[in-house]
């Protein structure tokens, strides 16, 4: 005669269940989930032990793991074949929150065996997920080396107490039921548990079987669910690209080729496998939405799906991969959904960082097709870790292409290598220029002096380079500097002709500055111009005209600042302003002079209406 023995749990425990069952969390659904990696660990761990002892196997030699529902009495069973409990191991693993017996197990192994055990999961809080969406739990066991005799049921209500019984189980393995909650009712639809099974555990290595259904109801007959067999676990050598095509497309939910993929382990004190995808396209909200909405890789550790969008393991500008992290053991917080920070993670993270630079470097050094199509799709994102990747800078900076005076238009094909090996002998920085486009880049009055010496000057006009090239101060011990800003680095006879430029020029620039008067900082000869008449020079820490409108456009709050004007004094237009014994018509050219330098800046006029008044009434000679 068998007797029910009733047990409170540990001291912790009801409040950990409350905890469990309220907040733990995010998605009701991944009870599924950790019930599968249980019912997998278990699998995996007979496994292991029937190697040493085959007679555990006997009678049933494949391993696999049943979902089954009964809408009559509102139950939901996952069972599987694998090692099964003994009494003491079920009052240890499920009458103790967070004990891992699974744990223990792994540190018994040493050597070799290790190795072959490292699949091994935990078996740990993951269970009590079950109280999510149940209001009773039932659990059947009896452990693979145990007589029928043995088998134990432990039932709970997660209220505080649960109950023992000795009871006869004529097969081995694990069976787990769950009395559904009265609004829990979606989860007895089989469409919606085989949706669980593909979403949350398609490639854990056992069979996920569900009842066949006839008429709409279920069978004796079985049909297994997911593709069990974990792509990146195999060698690379039994991997055609077709198969590697194939799973990126049902990873990302992509219906292009991916553009390349790069597929690694990792082995030694801390193993893992990273499969890694760069699409061919950016998605639509990598721009809009991206940073905040990451859906980048999924996490894994020991083929059991964790989290997709694992933030931890890629930094930002790295988004728009897709892939695969597949790591023996990770530290996880009691829900399994949140990464905890550690070396550990660090060094996934290093690792990921790196075999996605070192692709992005071989597209650009053996597939020159391929890695333009990675520059128009993903380059301006790339600009992001110059700021947030210190440590990669350099070779973040390396594989960034850019248009230039000396390049073909528009097409952004120049590296900075590549400008480093075309520079001019005593030439010591590297010259750029930032506008919002490439026409206002490439006519910019402030490139005529470089064009005249032969100076190449990259022109930027993504709306992150301004920002992106404030923090790449240098590249390959050459400062990078803007042709608009400072003061420009001249040899002596041009110092010299500057100097008597300026002397000669005295009258007019005192006669500029009172016609403009608070309206400009300081109006001085240029050494930039030789065909103009004005443009606009900054500080080298003045934010440039075309980024601060787009700020203020986007409703930031900006000081004003008073430009300074460069003119060229050998221009028709200054011959004029000389001249013009008319204060009015004097300072209506004065003021186009900064308007059209404004303008030439991408700064934005304060009052359209007016020049457009003052341009009138030059033209008119009025």
């Amino acid at each position: 005669m068998t007797t029910t023995e009733t047990r409170k749990f540990e001291a912790e425990v009801a409040q950990v269940l409350h905890l469990v069952t309220h907040s733990l969390y995010s998605h009701k659904e991944i009870f599924l989930r950790e019930l599968i990696s249980n019912a997998s660990d278990a699998c995996d761990k007979l496994r292991f032990e029937a190697l040493g002892k085959p007679e555990l196997l006997a009678g049933d030699g494949e391993l696999h793991i049943d979902v089954s529902w009964d809408e009559a009495a509102r139950t939901i069973t996952v069972r599987d074949n694998g090692i099964g409990m003994t009494r003491d191991e079920v009052v240890a693993n499920i009458g103790t929150i967070a004990s891992s017996g699974t744990r223990r197990f792994l540190e018994a192994m040493s050597g070799e065996q290790k190795a072959d055990a490292r699949l091994i999961g935990q078996f740990g809080v993951g269970f009590y997920s079950a109280f999510v969406v149940a209001d009773k739990v039932t659990v059947l066991t009896r452990r693979a080396d145990a007589p029928a005799g043995e088998g134990v049921k432990w039932e709970s209500d997660g209220k505080g107490e649960y109950a023992l019984e000795q009871v006869e189980l004529a097969e081995r393995g694990t069976a787990v039921i769950l009395h559904l909650k009265t609004d829990e009712d979606e989860f007895l639809k089989p469409w919606q548990l085989k949706s669980l099974i593909r979403k949350y555990s398609d490639h854990v290595a056992f069979p996920i079987r569900v009842p066949k259904e006839e008429d709409g109801k279920p069978t004796d007959e079985w049909e297994t669910v997911n593709d069990a067999s974990a792509l990146w676990t195999r060698p690379k050598s039994e991997i055609s690209d077709a198969d590697y095509v194939s799973f990126y497309k049902s990873l990302g939910h992509d219906f292009n080729d991916p553009l390349a993929w790069t597929h690694n382990r990792v082995e030694g004190s801390q193993s893992f496998t990273t499969l890694l995808y760069i699409p061919s396209q950016p998605p639509f909200d990598l721009m809009m939405g991206g940073r905040d909405e990451r859906k980048g890789l999924k996490l894994y550790i020991k083929r059991v799906f964790i989290m997709d969008a694992a933030e931890e393991l890629l930094p930002n500008y790295l988004r728009f991969v897709r892939g695969v992290v597949d790591a023996d053991d990770l530290p996880l917080n009691v829900s399994r959904e949140i990464l905890q920070h550690n070396r550990q993670l660090e060094r996934i993270k290093a690792a990921c960082v790196k075999r996605v630079l070192d692709l992005i470097e071989k597209l650009a050094k053996d597939e020159p097709e391929k890695f333009a199509t990675f520059c128009k799709a993903f380059g301006n994102t790339l600009k992001e870790g110059i700021s947030e990747d210190t440590a990669n800078r350099e070779r973040i900076a390396r594989l960034l292409r850019f248009a230039s005076t000396k390049g073909e238009g528009a097409k952004q094909v120049v590296s900075l290598d590549d400008y480093i090996g075309r520079m001019a002998v005593g030439q010591d920085a590297i010259w750029y220029i930032t506008a919002d486009s490439y026409a206002a880049a490439a006519g910019s009055p402030q490139l005529e002096a470089f064009r005249a010496k032969g100076i190449e000057v990259l022109l930027m006009f993504d709306r992150i380079d301004e920002w992106m090239v404030g923090y790449l101060g240098e590249y390959e011990g050459k400062k990078l500097r803007n042709v608009a800003k400072g003061e420009l680095p001249l040899d002596e006879a041009d110092k010299k002709k500057q100097e008597e430029a300026t002397k000669e020029a005295e009258p007019l620039l005192k006669k500029l500055k009172e016609l403009l008067g608070d309206r400009v900082g300081d109006v001085k000869v240029s050494a930039r111009l030789t065909d103009s008449p004005s443009c606009l020079a900054l500080s080298d820490y003045e934010m440039a005209p075309h980024l601060a409108r787009l700020l203020r456009e986007a409703g930031q709050e900006l000081p004003e600042s008073k430009p300074t004007l460069e003119v060229n004094p050998q221009h028709a237009l200054l011959k004029r302003v000389e001249g013009e014994a008319d204060e009015g018509k004097a300072k209506d050219l004065a003021t186009l002079l900064l308007e059209q330098a404004e303008i030439a800046a991408g700064a934005q006029l304060a009052d359209p209406a007016a020049f457009v008044q003052r341009m009138n009434r030059v033209l008119l000679g009025g």
